[in-house]
């Protein structure tokens, strides 16, 4: 037999074998059609006892088998079924149902089992040991354990992909943190210095004021003598003029020069708060910038002189700190000394 001619022989028989392990046999009753005395309810059982013994024989095996035990795995199919064709196909109104022949029929299905079993029981002998060949299981198996440690190598390596980039996202999420932390000093700087600068506007204008009052006053002095109700007409009330006029005078330039103090020191303040918050903001990138640890120290060290130390801005006197910071010298000397140590250890 050819080849092609065997692929059909084979398509065939999985076909018939098919056909008996897929049979419903809730077609076999038919009890609305044939009532309760004629109806094949007594051929289920059987008929799923031989069904099962067919579910015994995979398909798979077939390919195995030579045409010969094909042909007579066909037959065997094929007349098995017919015996439940002729069940499902009878049809009432074109001939009478004896009770001899549904006891016929039932009999053929119940003595079907022992007589199959007696073809099929070889070839579900092979197909069990077929479907149970440790050797190829253990291959099956072995490579099955290959593509888990392919698998698990493939998903180390993505964990570890993750892992570095959620080191990296980590350290981006501090550094936001930081700058964050550092901008939320600077605003309490930003803060006062807005505070102080609107202070200063305000006491540059009462000087401002002051400043006209005063002017004013010194022309209307000039004439005051002059005026009839005030004019002295003896010794005592010219002194009592002039002392009121230099009275008034001074307590005029009192307010005028506490006004202007008041100025300059908001005025300082408002500047001394902007260097800080510059300070501050500016500090994070400079520190980026620089590699050098004795560096950044420098950095830190300024940054923390002008917020804490006095500044001088020329809107107030200043006097020089007592307190010292550590020179540049010193401080980048620092890590020649440290490596000079390592290495002589």
């Amino acid at each position: 037999m050819t080849d092609e001619k065997k692929i059909t022989l084979f398509e065939e028989v999985t076909t018939s074998l098919e056909r008996m392990q897929n049979f419903d046999c809730n077609l076999l009753p038919r009890e609305s059609d044939l009532g309760n005395l004629l109806n094949f309810a007594n051929a289920v059982p059987p008929a799923k006892r031989l069904i099962e013994l067919y579910n015994r024989l995979t398909t798979t095996a077939l390919q195995d088998f030579p045409t010969q035990n094909l042909n007579s795995i066909k037959q065997q199919c094929d007349s098995d079924y017919q015996k439940f064709s002729q069940i499902i196909d009878f049809d009432l109104e074109a001939n009478d149902l004896t009770q001899e022949m549904r006891k016929s029929w039932i009999g053929a299905i119940e003595e079907a089992y022992d007589k199959t079993f007696i073809i099929l029981h070889p070839f579900i002998s092979y197909s069990l040991h077929r479907s149970a060949d440790f050797q190829r299981l253990d291959t099956e198996s072995r490579a099955a354990f290959q593509k888990i440690q392919d698998n698990s190598a493939k998903i180390q390596e993505q964990l570890i992909q993750h892992k570095s980039e959620a080191e990296s996202i980590l350290q981006d999420i501090r550094n936001t943190a930081a700058e964050q932390g550092i901008t939320q000093q600077a605003k309490y700087f930003k803060e006062e210095s807005e505070g102080h600068n609107m202070s200063a506007l305000t006491w540059e204008t009462r000087t401002k004021w002051l400043s006209g009052i005063i002017g004013v006053y010194a022309i209307a002095s000039v004439f005051i003598h002059k005026w009839d109700f005030i004019t002295p007409h003896n010794t005592f009330d010219a002194v009592q003029l002039i002392v009121s006029k230099i009275l008034i005078f001074s307590i005029l330039v009192y307010l005028l020069t506490l006004s202007a103090k008041n100025y300059l020191n908001h005025r300082h303040n408002a500047v001394v708060n902007k260097h800080r918050q510059n300070a501050l903001m500016t500090y994070k990138a400079l520190v980026d910038a620089s590699g050098d640890s004795g560096a950044k120290e420098a950095v830190l060290i300024q940054a923390a002189s002008c917020i804490f130390n006095p500044q001088s801005t020329g809107y107030a006197a200043s006097s020089e700190s007592s307190t010292s910071g550590k020179s540049f010298v010193e401080i980048f000397s620092k890590p020649a000394i440290q490596s000079a140590t390592s290495t002589s250890t």
